[in-house]
């Protein structure tokens, strides 16, 4: 074989990550230098999902002030300073300021799906655009079918929210799918057998089971789609009757602690702590799951007036959690995502709202044992292109990943095809420095 020649993909992936830096910013977030990747501490995952596109000046990046109805564009409320010098944020977001030495505040993201949100919600969980091809697991069965369950007796991934086809296990399978509820008190209904169904009946039912199970093995047949729901099956009744369910009861927890996490959004932050120290390694938790506001984070027209409530919310629940988590040693050891599919421009709709936008937009990074800034890139005056330190989908999910302990490099398998856990990403090296 020739020495001197170039390993086709790291070139092609060199090339694009060069070509990226000069499009959006001066200065990349990653040197192109090979270099060793950095290996975080993090056990444990939580992703506060943001649906709908959270206005990136209106929240994290604020700009100078606008008027949505004379249409100037700007951000619709003013800046307050946190505890970081020279680092602002909303007026909406009081609770965060005082924390945001634990948080940086990445203000540089981008990719290029701008008009339809379930690409781009794909985007944000997968880390790649859509592929005719392969069905990509999102982050957290990647977490899941790298990290496993940290105890005996619990899921490895767990949904706050509705089911969606962006959240599942893609070619990895149902081993690494999760497990989703929409009702914090009751927990997964699936695992809640009805009143009349005791013991005993179970005990039948799994037999017959058992025995229909073994009469189609007999007969040859091997199909992907029962070999999923067996597993799904055998994990619900190994978690129905296990300790697990009483991560739900959320009573157990002081009365004042549950008041300080503020509403629904916030008893479901609370319970993603619980199960974390029940031993999940990924939580999602959805805001807004019922659009409350009538649009959710996505603030076309009217949406707009009503954003402060969601920003007031969503500071109440995550300055809680985070700071449960350091009382109770947990900080350094879970990664808290605040994630969304694109930010907002900084120009109003002729009813006062606003479009989307993805060439930048702000993702949150707090706990997770790193190195935090504040704030990690600049903006324009506006909030529409990037300055300074760009950070790519794919850098964003190296990152995540090696603060979890899992290598952004390795390879997974579709088959025999093998499949980068990231699309050449690197992680953002200064948060690990």
């Amino acid at each position: 074989m020739n020495t001197h020649m170039i390993d086709r993909r790291r070139f092609i992936g060199t090339l694009g990550a060069g070509a990226a830096g000069m499009l959006v910013g001066s200065r990349p977030a990653i040197s192109s230098q090979i270099q060793t990747i950095a290996k975080g501490k993090a056990d444990h995952c939580i992703m506060l999902w943001l649906g709908g596109g959270c206005c990136h000046v209106d929240t994290w990046d604020p700009k100078r002030k606008g008027d949505a109805v004379k249409r100037v564009p700007g951000s619709y409320y003013d800046p307050i300073p946190t505890v970081v010098d020279g680092v602002q944020v909303c007026e909406h977001l009081p609770r965060s300021a005082q924390i945001m030495d634990r948080i940086s505040a990445i203000r540089t993201v981008h990719h290029d799906t701008i008009d339809e949100h379930a690409a781009a919600v794909n985007r944000m969980h997968t880390g790649r655009p859509t592929s005719g091809t392969v069905i990509y697991p999102s982050i957290g069965s990647i977490v899941a079918h790298e990290r496993g369950a940290a105890e005996e007796g619990v899921p490895p991934y767990v949904l706050i929210g509705y089911p969606n086809l962006t959240r599942g296990p893609g070619f990895l399978g149902a081993k690494d799918s999760y497990l989703y509820l929409t009702d914090t008190e009751a927990g997964p209904r699936g695992l809640i057998p009805p009143p009349d169904v005791d013991s005993e009946r179970i005990d039948q039912r799994r037999n017959l089971l058992k025995t229909l199970r073994k009469s189609y093995a007999a007969n040859g047949n091997v199909d992907a789609a029962v070999r999923d729901y067996d597993t799904g099956i055998e994990t619900s009744l190994r978690l129905a009757g296990s300790s697990f369910m009483d991560t739900f009861n959320l009573g157990r927890e002081k009365a004042d602690l549950r008041e300080s996490y503020g509403g629904e959004f916030g008893q479901r932050c609370l319970l993603a702590r619980r199960l974390v120290q029940s031993g999940v390694r990924f939580v999602e938790v959805s805001h807004n799951l019922n659009f409350i506001n009538g649009t959710g984070w996505d603030t076309h027209k009217k949406g707009q007036l009503n954003q402060h409530g969601l920003i007031r919310e969503l500071d109440h629940a995550f300055a809680s959690l985070t700071l449960d988590l350091e009382a109770n040693n947990l900080l350094d050891r879970t990664l808290i995502v605040i994630g969304t599919e694109f930010g907002r421009p900084p120009g109003f709709d002729k009813e006062g709202g606003r479009g989307h936008q993805s060439s930048t937009f702000s993702i949150v990074l707090a706990g997770g044992g790193l190195n935090h800034k504040g704030v990690i890139g600049e903006t324009d005056e506006l909030g529409e292109e990037i300055v300074d330190t760009p950070v790519s989908v794919p850098d964003l999910f190296a990152t995540i990943f090696a603060t979890l302990g899992i290598d952004p490099k390795k390879e997974l398998y579709d088959g025999d095809r093998p499949v980068p856990i990231t699309d050449g990403g690197r992680p953002i090296a200064q948060l690990f420095s």
